[in-house]
């Protein structure tokens, strides 16, 4: 049986962007406050819950792998102490944006391989981010898309719904879960 699931970006959406750097240790890192909220309801209305992230820092020798992983223990654990639960799977792409890479979003490499991996229904399933390229993969793999914007005015590229937050998001589209 084919599973629903909810494809998160990272920075910008799980955790606060630190712009123009990179989240390189845990001690950068910080939940923005409403996504602990939506991760617990998501979780108990039974959507796995899959990460993709860009992460070209790594690409272009600012941070390396081991650093990464880090931040992504770091963050499963407290996600795990604060929810119960944890991501169930952890997708990035360490190649730079002018690579083109199949892998990087916004092409739909990392979440084509989870749909093949989880066995996910593309009808029912997710992928919420907050730049262009977010929306773009989620198109592309087939998902329906949703596009977090602080203020709702702007070029919205082809996102089913648009945002300010995940509250907003989980008011008008799974409320009716529980």
């Amino acid at each position: 049986m084919k599973r629903k699931a909810i494809f998160f970006d990272r920075d910008g959406v799980v955790n606060f962007r630190i712009v123009g750097k990179y989240i390189k240790s845990a001690e950068d890192f910080r939940f923005v406050p409403d996504f602990i909220k939506f991760f617990k309801n998501i979780k108990s209305a039974a959507y796995l819950t899959i990460l993709t992230t860009n992460q070209q820092g790594i690409g272009k020798g600012l941070m390396t792998e081991k650093e990464l992983e880090i931040v992504h223990g770091y963050m499963q654990s407290k996600l795990k102490e604060l929810t119960g639960s944890n991501f169930d799977d952890i997708y990035y792409s360490t190649e730079l944006a002018e690579n083109n890479s199949f892998r990087r979003k916004p092409n739909p490499g990392m979440l084509l391989e989870a749909i093949e991996k989880w066995d996910i229904d593309i009808e029912n399933s997710w992928m919420i981010g907050d730049r262009k390229s977010d929306v773009t993969a989620g198109k592309r793999a087939g998902l329906k898309t949703v596009l977090l914007k602080p203020a709702k005015n702007g070029d919205f590229p082809n996102a089913d719904y648009v945002f300010r937050n995940l509250d907003e998001v989980f008011t008008n589209l799974f409320s009716k879960l529980k």
